[in-house]
């Protein structure tokens, strides 16, 4: 996986104390913290710096064009509009598996890593601000000063377009979603309702944008292959290159071809590495707030429904900011459920076992501890801290956990009033 550090950046100042400031990014990857404390900060910069090592992959530029002009700073991190976040001694360092991106002094740097060990990923951002986009009709139209939220428009475009005639289950309520090309809106259906999506509950207006696109990127992948209870590398569905693409392939395939000096065996190799810099093989869902607006249960059945998703594919991986401790409970549970799994597939006695473990935590949604690491960021000293844990269990000593605790105390400070009375 890859390594971010940030120092002096927006509401984040010391950062990441131990591991040389560096933050570790994981199959499942959660920041947890009080509003301002940076967790959607970071997970913008993630965002960024995995996507410009994308496009230096992909050939659309090079190395030079991202370091002169500030285009960073003004282009790029203004695209999560983060531009006005940098100070004097802001420090930015970023580890992929292709390359290696560094900000400081004002001064962008980026180095080639040669690891040989990088799949092209399909990368989303989705926005808090997604339910907007259920409220409205026609939000195409509208003319959004956010450029992470457009973006996120037009893959919530393509992808209720996608929906098959039946309609999508979602994870929530037993609900479907089904979309009418003729009218060009999405409806929720139950057991005994129809309802329009700009006219449905809130939690509804949040889950379905997320849900969809999630959904639709994740079986975008190409070279997806079956493998046990993941998926690695067999064609499900093909994602059809953009123009520009096709453009830049068939030159270099042009190239190739031309090229008199290559065996066959060499020829074929160099097309081989050719598509694979455009094939789309892992999905990064970096996610704020799956818990908006939904009961704990709810969050719970997103929860679930987007880590199986992420386990689709061995490269993909799944980024979350949250203020909610279900959040945290619920991966938990998920965690369990993966070591539980493991115990009953290695047992001769199973008793019907593994099928009570998915009516707990639902098939392919567990994940294992080694791949999951939680960050807590502080907005009252800029720190990041990474959560503890016991045997591969995150501790429940969290902020989010602590901040449920006070409600317990301010409850029994009320009694010891009422007592003295």
């Amino acid at each position: 996986m890859n390594l971010i550090k940030v120092k002096h950046f927006g509401p984040i100042k010391e950062g990441y104390l131990d591991n040389d400031g560096w933050i570790d990014l994981q199959k499942v990857t959660l920041f947890i913290g009080n509003q301002g404390s940076g967790k959607s900060t970071i997970a913008k910069l993630i965002s960024c710096f995995k996507w410009i090592e994308k496009v230096l992959i992909r050939g659309d530029y090079n190395t030079k064009w991202f370091t002169e002009e500030n285009r960073f700073r003004n282009i790029y991190c203004a695209y999560h509009r983060l531009q006005n976040y940098f100070k004097g001694n802001t420090t930015l360092n970023y580890k992929g598996n292709a390359y290696q991106i560094d900000y400081t002094n004002g001064e962008l740097t980026i180095t080639e890593n040669n690891t040989g060990n990088y799949q092209l990923p399909q990368i989303m951002y989705v926005p808090a601000e997604r339910n907007f986009i259920s409220t409205i009709n026609n939000p195409e139209l509208l003319k959004l000063s956010s450029d992470a939220l457009t973006e996120f428009l037009t893959e919530f475009d393509n992808a209720k377009r996608a929906i098959h005639s039946k309609g999508m289950n979602l994870p929530i309520n037993n609900a479907i979603v089904v979309y009418d090309d003729l009218k060009d809106e999405l409806n929720i259906k139950g057991d005994d309702y129809k309802i329009n999506l700009i006219e449905s509950s809130s939690g509804f207006q949040s889950v379905v944008p997320l849900y969809i696109v999630s959904h639709m990127l994740t079986y975008s992948l190409e070279n997806l292959l079956i493998k046990g209870n993941k998926i690695h590398a067999k064609r499900l569905a093909i994602k059809p290159m953009s123009s520009e693409e096709l453009k830049r392939f068939k030159k270099g395939v042009s190239a190739i071809w031309a090229n008199e000096d290559l065996t066959d065996e060499q020829r074929r190799v160099a097309l081989s590495a050719l598509s694979s810099k455009f094939n789309k093989s892992a999905f990064i869902n970096i996610v704020e707030e799956p818990e908006q607006n939904l009961y704990p249960k709810s969050q719970q059945q997103l929860l679930n429904s987007l880590l199986k998703l992420n386990n689709v594919v061995e490269g993909n991986e799944l980024i979350m900011t949250t203020h909610s401790p279900y959040i945290i409970n619920y991966l938990t549970i998920a965690i369990q459920g993966m070591d539980l799994q493991q115990k009953i597939e290695a047992s001769k006695n199973t008793n019907g076992a593994l099928s009570k473990l998915y009516e707990v935590v639902p098939e392919n949604a567990t994940i294992s501890a080694k791949d999951v690491v939680i960050y807590q960021l502080n907005e009252q000293n800029g720190r990041i801290e990474k959560l503890d844990s016991y045997e591969g269990i995150p501790s429940d000593e969290n902020y989010l956990n602590q901040s449920l605790a006070v409600g317990n105390e301010l409850f029994d400070t009320l009694l010891e009033i009422e007592q003295g009375l």
